[in-house]
């Protein structure tokens, strides 16, 4: 089968062209691939199936709705919240009243006026001020004929939100880990955070906690890695809350290499998210495969990590509070780090292995090209397989069968 590959791919500065990267050599294992170059609008001549990976960056993944808005086909939805992508795909085109359409579409008549207030200038840009309130996720699912997503959160999401095609839940990938020479960047523990840094990924909620931890233990570092947001004055909190001259160690954006060695050389892991944009995390991801102990928030994706891998804390109004004990508890406690990081590495190496997950990307493409008949010839060569080795419908093995088949939605 053959199988058109739209995504970003390095040497962008993207998750999305990370992830591409790690699983296009898996897949071109079991599909004929051929990744679509930058800005075409269409499939090479012969495709039986078109792949289409979907984020909220308009730069990294416009030109890829537009193909699919041209061409449908099955899409990869990293982010359940795109309205960032679909103002960048219409604003940011001189295309006010393609967004007014956008808006009064999904909200109606409050959503075209609340529109009108942001071309106006009236009230401050939706994407930036309350994109989860507003997440146009129709803009692509109207076009895709079946939809692989991370979570269960976001399959629950687009179910809500009325798709009626085929959703496959497909766990994000994990990297092998060859061998890593650690960078620590300090003596003493070392709490990382990987990615942009802006107040969605709490970020001053973050140094608040940090900067109470130090008080009782100096020698905390706060590793902070990854671009700063526009507009996020990171200078001015951290000098509020006295992490300006010490306790901090910044680095801007990483390449791969520098960012596993600064990872390893970590002790904790922190990655928090409000609002999620239903999203999944490459850095937390690569956190399990490191052996690390996970913070996270305690929403979407995240929530559903296993508590024996991550603390998740709430977003309420002791989120300071419960994010200062938990660093506090990974910082002084080595025997949790380590349980924590053993649970994490077996967590990706048996939930996040490459090749499942590119198995289970295969059948959802083989499913889509072929439809029920695909699904039928499936769940017969199964059937017939756990007979022939003397497995009945009521056993344990028969359980996981089924629940393995569920993940693909083929039983």
């Amino acid at each position: 089968m053959k199988v058109a590959y739209f995504s970003p791919m390095p040497p962008e500065r993207s998750g999305i062209a990370d992830y591409s990267a790690l699983l296009l050599p898996a897949l071109g294992e079991r599909l004929d691939v051929s990744v679509v170059k930058r800005g075409r609008k269409r499939a090479p001549r012969g495709t039986d199936v078109s792949l289409y990976h979907v984020g909220n960056n308009p730069d990294a993944h416009g030109w890829i709705v537009d193909a699919l808005r041209r061409e449908p086909g099955v899409v990869v939805l990293h982010d359940y919240v795109l309205h960032h992508l679909v103002a960048g795909m219409t604003v940011g085109r001189r295309d006010g009243h393609g967004y007014l359409d956008a808006m009064e579409r999904e909200y109606g008549v409050v959503g075209r006026l609340l529109a009108h207030g942001v071309l106006d200038k009236r009230i401050p840009p939706l994407w930036e001020s309350r994109p989860a309130d507003f997440p146009l996720a129709s803009f692509v699912l109207e076009h895709a004929t079946g939809l692989i997503v991370h979570s269960r959160t976001v399959s629950e999401l687009v179910r809500a939100s009325g798709f009626a095609g085929p959703v496959w839940v497909v766990p994000h990938p994990a990297w092998p880990v060859h061998e890593i020479a650690p960078v620590r960047v300090a003596p003493g523990p070392v709490i990382g955070c990987f990615g942009v840094v802006n107040a969605s990924k709490r970020i001053p909620e973050l140094l608040r906690a940090t900067a109470a931890v130090r008080e009782s233990h100096p020698d905390v570092t706060l590793l902070l890695v990854g671009p700063t947001s526009p507009g996020f004055d990171l200078e001015r909190r951290l000098q509020r809350v006295g992490l300006a001259e010490e306790g901090l160690v910044r680095e801007g954006w990483t390449d791969e290499a520098r960012l596993w060695s600064l990872m390893a050389g970590s002790d904790v892991a922190v990655n928090l998210r409000h609002p999620t944009m239903g999203e999944t995390s490459g850095s937390v991801i690569r956190a399990l495969s490191l052996g690390k102990p996970l913070v996270v928030s305690d929403v979407g994706w995240f929530a559903e990590l296993p508590n024996e891998v991550a603390l998740k804390i709430p977003t309420g109004d002791d989120e300071v509070q419960v994010l200062s004990a938990a660093l506090e508890l990974l910082v002084t406690r080595a025997d949790v780090r380590e349980a924590m990081g053993i649970s994490g590495v077996e967590l990706a190496r048996r939930g996040h292995d490459l090749g499942r997950v590119a198995e289970l990307y295969a059948a959802a493409l083989e499913e889509s090209a072929g439809g029920a008949g695909v699904a039928d010839s499936v769940l017969r060569e199964v059937s017939a397989a756990a007979a022939e080795v003397g497995i009945s419908g009521e056993t344990a093995e028969a359980k996981e069968i089924a629940r393995r088949l569920a993940e693909v939605e083929l039983g």
